[in-house]
């Protein structure tokens, strides 16, 4: 028999049928070769009879308001077409005790509830006793506050009820208006709640959850600028992901959203509302219109003779190409990254010695450890009431006892009050106890000898907050870094429906992100997880779903500000060595450079005599705060605002308080100092070139120079952060243990077919600090012999030609499973360690990064290649000498060596693409020996890569990923209304 189309009926209320979620995903559905969607017109079903409707294969048909359910019911027995959504159950859906009476069947978890009817031939079910805080319905009592529903489903006036402690009364939960009002259904689970979840699914495997602020906190739906209930982003939890499955089948509604509740760690379905789509999703509208068809096609393409495909097993695996050239199954991901772009961090230290101070430090248990961080909203008022009320007390009593500089608490006081509130992300004070009080620095003011008290060392701290920059650069790494996992196929520009996308939506992407208390490295982390995942919306309730922040000490923050005894020593000899009037000679070099490191060999050969290059970068500070001020006097530049709202005056305070800080009164540098001068300058040079300050670009080269010596020897003098190194080991181990807690359930994984088969991802942001002491491990740790493994070798030397780990630097650690070494077990895990240097531009597998500053092998001005030519020295190249560059560096793809060819069903086939070299190298990949580890080389590429089953299909199956690509311009329309 010849082939025909398929034809899928839509029957629902032109309301639905014709809104923007149902457009995208039936002219996504369009595209399938063999399906054509007809659209029934509303005055067709309302006021035809079915005989005269049209003919369908499949029908997807929905209730909504006046929608005539038993029409659609009579048709479906009729034409006897294949149901998307079966019909009779939509009358249970719209009873909450059905729905309830369901859920209690299938054992699902939902809010303790009672039914109070008010049918007077049913007396037994209208027992209402009402008390102050409370009520009882038929026996049962229920403390406020408790929430009423009326019984349909389709009435939205729900109330809640507020003890008398909260100040009593009830407020209504509107989200739509209905008059009707029958028997209620009370529920009193929702006070621990602040979100509640929306649950789309898609058939039993796939699953997309946002959630809303819970109505019942103030009665109120938060809404954006077009009207629409604002949702935030959900990571289901693995039972979550088995509730979501168990309540598609036991309604039998393919397309289903439900209401998901979670309070005091446990989740509650407390509504279940039928069709319903995900809005404003371009991955969700591929994914739904692909596992629709895949449905269709494969119930009725039997029945045509249309040559459908069923997805094979293999094709389920997470097989991705790795540098050796073979397929292998990816099965975890862990990255430590630092975080983006950021404003100067700047510092103030101050001596206290006030009572008010002294009954602060007491209040919140500082006497415990003798140290006290102050990060709170309320914390940082009080500190700023204690800094007026000294002021004050200054300005009025000249004669007061009051020990603290006026200076010193006017400007913790101007610091205090920037941006009129506190969020906790941006400032924060740390309150140290000194027994015996603060000992003088030569650069302070020697005043009179006293007998030493106790006092507090107050250090304030600000600035160092994430830039807008720095948010693109984190969301824009987070999109490049899905090209990893499978279906990535190395591109991410456009909109590709991303492999990692489709693991995670079927329950088989395992991801936990963690971040440091910093409040640039949370921002990092959640704009980095916005790109991953492909979410939307504001980065706050973001930060606050997906990433862990808390109790973060040991592991990625360290509270401890004082210097270990190793960096004691580093800064000792550092301020010895810089601060010699002459060049460095032999002895210099050995002190600073005992590894060789061709960096820092380069930046001491540029530097030559540290102390005139101090001189120079002095005067051209004074020279830059002159220029500045003469700007302020300009009446040209009153308004004049600089990048991320700062102001002239702002930008003199930061290079003001360098110049008094950098030279200190006896004419010696304090080089603690230099990398925040590098830090102000790389900013200026980045973001306010417009200004066009003159000798900006002779600092940056100087500053850059000095500070290549000084921050990497102080971040090697580190703690290891052994916490960190423990859990990375825990990861890795891990991912071979049955962990049921991140999987499907066995028993319900029937349509994933290998469900068992997931990825575990890791992501940890934090410091630069953490980066270095990791990268240290890996380079001094004795992982390997760079005198057995010349590829090793290659990747050392790569390491030691880097002069800084800039912004959104990431070391990477994939574990693949070799599925080929069936009897050699221990043949089986590979290691490939990466390196992602964020200046170079790219990301693991060589994807460029278009954000990020390209350094690469031809250097930039300003770079220290150029740097040795231009002061004209005439010294041998000491790096050369000490530490040959790599001469073959380790290539890896500037791009995905996957180019789409031409497809064949859910299967790409690939062509090779052979492009060199870029800013990530490859440490090495190994497989884990019961005696040493072998190399593993680079060089071919594979050719090919598979997809998921749920999303998988035959031949006659669109590929999305090209029209979501240009999902800003609008599908050619192929859809048929009868109207």
């Amino acid at each position: 028999p010849p082939e025909r189309q398929i034809v899928v009926g839509i029957c629902a209320m032109t309301k639905k049928s014709k809104s923007k979620p149902m457009t995208q995903i039936l002219e996504r559905l369009c595209k399938f070769e063999y399906i054509t969607v007809v659209i029934m017109g509303e005055d067709v079903i309302l006021n035809e009879p079915v005989e005269n409707w049209p003919a369908c294969d499949c029908l997807i048909s929905f209730h909504s308001k006046g929608f005539p359910l038993d029409k659609a019911v009579a048709y479906a027995k009729l034409c006897k077409p294949f149901l998307i959504n079966d019909l009779d159950m939509q009358y249970y859906i719209q009873d909450r005790r059905e729905v309830y009476r369901i859920l209690q069947e299938e054992g699902i978890d939902l809010p303790r509830y009672a039914v109070l009817n008010r049918d007077p031939d049913r007396p037994e079910e209208c027992n209402l006793v009402e008390g102050e805080d409370h009520v009882e319905v038929n026996g049962a009592i229920f403390p406020k506050p408790f929430v009423e529903k009326p019984v349909s489903a389709e009435d939205h006036n729900v109330y809640i009820y507020y003890p008398t402690s909260a100040g009593g009364g009830s407020q209504r939960l509107f989200r739509k208006k209905y008059l009707l009002e029958a028997a209620v259904c009370l529920g009193g689970c929702v006070r621990c709640t602040c979100f509640s979840s929306q649950v789309y699914t898609v058939g039993p495997d796939y699953a997309h959850a946002e959630a809303r602020k819970s109505p019942a906190l103030d009665g109120k739906v938060e809404r954006d600028s077009e009207g629409k209930e604002i949702r935030y982003p959900v990571m289901l939890t693995a039972m979550e992901k088995l509730v979501a499955r168990k309540v598609c089948v036991a309604f039998k509604q393919t397309v289903c959203g439900f209401d998901l509740l979670r309070a005091n760690g446990h989740s509650f379905v407390c509504d279940v509302n039928g069709f319903s789509f995900v809005k404003n999703s371009m991955k969700y509208y591929d994914d739904c219109a692909k596992i629709l068809g895949n449905i269709i096609m494969r119930e009725l393409a039997p029945q045509f003779h249309i040559p459908w495909s069923i997805p094979t097993e293999a094709e389920d695996i997470p097989i991705v190409p790795t540098t050796s050239g073979t397929m292998m199954e990816l099965r975890c991901v862990i990255a430590v990254i630092r975080h983006g772009d950021r404003t100067p961090k700047q510092k103030m230290k101050m001596e206290v010695k006030h009572p008010r101070f002294f009954e602060l430090f007491e209040k919140y248990d500082g006497y415990k450890t003798g140290k006290l961080k102050l990060k709170k909203p309320e914390q940082l008022q009080e500190v700023l009431d204690i800094a007026r009320q000294l002021v004050v007390e200054l300005g009025t009593h000249s004669d007061c006892e009051i020990e603290e500089r006026k200076s010193k608490l006017e400007q913790l006081k101007s610091v205090l009050e920037m941006y009129g509130h506190f969020s906790g992300i941006n400032r924060k004070v740390q309150l140290t106890y000194l027994p015996h009080g603060h000992p003088k620095t030569a650069s302070e003011d020697e005043d009179a000898r006293r007998e030493p008290s106790p006092s507090l060392l107050l250090v304030l701290k600000w600035g160092g907050e994430l830039t807008p920059a720095g948010r693109v650069q984190a969301e824009e790494l987070g999109r490049a870094f899905r090209c990893m996992y499978p279906g990535g196929q190395g591109d991410y520009a456009g909109f590709p429906g991303c492999g990692l996308l489709r693991l995670h939506s079927t329950y088989r992407h395992d991801l936990k992100i963690y971040a440091s208390d910093e409040g640039r490295v949370q921002m990092t982390a959640a704009a980095f997880a916005k790109g991953l995942l492909a979410l939307e919306g504001e980065l706050t309730p973001i930060l606050v779903q997906m990433v862990k922040s808390a109790n973060m000490n040991g592991l990625l923050d360290s509270d401890s500000d004082s210097l270990s005894s190793c960096q004691h020593r580093v800064k000792a000899r550092l301020h010895e060595i810089m601060q010699k009037d002459a060049e460095f000679c032999e002895e210099d070099y050995e002190k600073l450079a005992p590894t060789g490191s061709a960096s820092l060999l380069n930046s001491m050969t540029f530097i030559q005599n540290p102390v005139e290059v101090c001189n120079q970068v002095f005067a051209l500070i004074e020279n830059l705060t002159s220029q500045i001020r003469k700007r302020l006097e300009d009446p040209k530049s009153a308004d004049l605002q600089l990048y991320h709202s700062e102001t002239l005056e702002l930008m003199l305070q930061r290079w003001s308080k360098l110049e008094r800080d950098f030279r200190m009164k006896n004419g010696r540098y304090d080089i603690s100092k230099i990398p925040d001068i590098y830090d102000c300058i790389k900013y200026d040079v980045q973001h306010n070139c417009a200004l066009k300050l003159e000798g900006t670009a002779e600092l940056f080269k100087l500053s850059k120079a000095l500070a290549d010596v000084i921050i990497p020897q102080v971040r090697a003098a580190l703690p290891a952060w052994p916490c960190l190194c423990c859990q990375i080991q825990l990861d890795l181990q891990r991912t071979h243990e049955d962990e049921s807690v991140n999987k499907l359930h066995p028993l319900y994984s029937r349509g994933v077919l290998s469900p068992g088969r997931h990825v575990r991802t890791r992501l940890y942001f934090t410091s630069e600090s953490h980066v270095h002491s990791l990268l240290s491990i890996f380079r001094y740790g004795g992982l390997l012999d760079e005198n057995k493994d010349q590829q090793w070798k290659r990747a050392m030397d790569y390491l030691s030609a880097i002069s800084e780990l800039n912004y959104m630097t990431q070391i990477v650690i994939m574990l693949y499973e070799d599925n080929n070494k069936v009897r050699d077990l221990e043949a089986r895990p590979r290691l490939q360690l990466v390196l992602g240097s964020a200046c170079s531009g790219h990301v693991p597998g060589g994807v460029p990064v278009s954000f990020l500053q390209n350094e690469g092998k031809k250097a930039s001005q300003g770079s220290l290649d150029n740097l040795s030519k231009e002061k004209g020295t005439d010294e041998p190249d000491r790096a050369q000498q000490r530490s040959p560059q790599p001469s073959e560096p380790v290539s890896i793809q500037r791009r995905s060596p996957l180019i789409r060819n031409r497809k064949t069903g859910s299967m790409e086939v690939l062509s090779e693409s052979s492009s060199k070299s870029g800013g990530y190298r490859l440490f090495s990949t190994y497989s884990r020996q019961s005696s040493e580890m072998k190399q593993s080389g680079l060089g071919s590429q594979c050719t090919g890569l598979f997809s998921t089953t749920v999303l998988g299909g035959s031949s006659s199956a669109p590929n999305l990923q090209d029209y979501a690509r240009s999902h800003g311009k609008k599908f050619a329309s192929s859809l048929t209304y009868k109207d």
